[in-house]
């Protein structure tokens, strides 16, 4: 999960380090630069080495992992700093870092994948395969004691609004206020858990809330995902996260990304890193653990931000988008279906705004190539602790930078646009 109000405005930023033309053909696999094989830096990536290094230096950031991939060969891949700073311990390449809301845009294409065979519509009703939600109405009060009272709308939420956080569904931690009191009265999870929990109890907990607008109505950041993650288990017949292995993750070769790692995965997990008075400490938070890849019942297998994975796995999913729905011998999704998750999903564009929401990705857009960020297409997210990705079709360029940090004055994710994309605003 990121936070819209803050984290988007790093993201949407994001621009990658583009070659002058389109790549005249689709890269089915990683090949590996011989310099970069060996761990050297390239000399065009000079500036961004030493701004990471600087971060690490004044306390910024613990460590960080880059991967830059363009038309299929990895032109950069370095990491810095610490894995767990408390301890000395050096980050490593190919380390496993806790995606959080990065996960979404796999849980969209899981969706869109049974919308492709027919087996769902995107604008068919979430009561449909969930009855409960026909129950939800929209929060009017909010008593001290977190009890509320509603009011009735005529809108009808549907799968494309969970897809595009139009839902009217709200997150509570890094959401409305109201809504954190109300979910965690409900027991409604919308972080991370360890608790014996499974996405069909967490939608019937959702249900019995309320709404904080009507569907369709406006976007509003959600825990819209969540409840896909039901949705296609009621359409495939299977768990989540076998639906997920089988139609994804192994097809791109995405062997390193879990919702619950394997034990000869656990020692490549970083920890998850918050400021200190001297230096840094293990993040520790009310409401949930960061241990929840290794610990706990492991059966909630959270849609909106419970994968874990490593820069070179996410690439690989990036790549298949880049080639239009296919990658590693593979066709995960038919051309047209790409066209349409890029496409601009919400009720009006935003005044003013360089991106649109599309199915699975925000989506950067000519008002925000001109006030030079990336090129119109770029796709993009990131994730609640400080991981972030962005794709350019048009360069075939893929950018991930990997850290693990909670409530830390980060300057690296609004630099690294401008130091990996010359012709960004920043660079001037």
């Amino acid at each position: 999960m990121i936070k819209m109000q803050w984290s988007l405005v790093g993201v949407v930023c994001l621009a990658l380090f583009g070659c002058a033309n389109p790549p005249s053909e689709r890269a089915d696999s990683f090949t590996w630069n011989p310099q970069v094989e060996a761990g050297e830096t390239l000399e065009s990536f000079s500036p961004l080495h030493a701004m990471l290094d600087s971060a690490i230096n004044a306390g910024g950031i613990p460590g960080a992992e880059v991967l830059i991939v363009r038309q299929g060969e990895v032109v950069h891949h370095q990491v810095h700093g610490w894995s767990n700073p408390m301890d000395s311990v050096t980050l490593q390449k190919h380390s496993i870092y806790r995606i959080c809301s990065q996960t979404k845009a796999l849980t969209s294409t899981a969706a869109l994948i049974l919308w492709e065979r027919g087996l769902l519509d995107l604008d068919d009703p979430v009561e449909q395969y969930i009855p409960s939600f026909a129950n939800l109405e929209l929060l009017d009060s909010l008593s001290d004691d977190t009890t509320f009272t509603t009011i009735s709308h005529d809108h009808t939420m549907t799968i494309r609004h969970l897809l595009t956080h139009q839902s009217g569904l709200s997150y509570g931690e890094i959401g409305d206020p109201r809504f954190d009191q109300i979910y965690a009265k409900a027991g409604v999870v919308d972080l991370f858990t360890t608790e014996p929990l499974t996405a069909a109890e967490n939608c019937e907990r959702l249900a019995t809330t309320a709404l904080i607008h009507a569907p369709g109505e406006r976007w509003n950041y959600s825990l819209g995902l969540e409840v896909v993650v039901r949705v296609v288990e009621v359409v495939s017949g299977q768990p989540f996260d076998v639906f997920l292995k089988t139609e994804l993750l192994e097809p791109l070769g995405m062997t390193d990304t879990h919702f619950y790692l394997p034990e000869g995965l656990r020692d490549r997990l970083v920890p998850v890193c918050e400021p200190a008075e001297e230096g840094w400490k293990l993040h520790e938070h009310r409401q949930y653990t960061t241990d929840y890849p290794v610990a706990g019942s492991r059966t909630f297998f959270g849609g909106g931000a419970g994968l874990s994975s490593t820069a070179v796995d996410y690439a690989k999913f990036l790549q298949m988008y880049l080639n239009r729905g296919a990658f590693n011998g593979q066709r995960i999704l038919k051309e047209a279906t790409v066209d349409s998750i890029m496409s601009n999903q919400e009720v009006e564009l935003r005044e003013g705004s360089g991106w649109h929401q599309g199915l699975a990705f925000g989506v950067q857009n000519e008002l925000g190539e001109a006030a030079g960020g990336s090129p119109a297409g770029t796709f993009f997210w990131g994730g609640y602790f400080n991981t972030t990705y962005a794709a350019d079709p048009s360069t075939g360029t893929i950018g991930i930078l990997m850290k693990q940090t909670y409530g830390a004055t980060d300057p690296t994710s609004g630099r690294f646009s401008s130091l990996v994309f010359p012709g960004s605003k920043e660079a001037h």
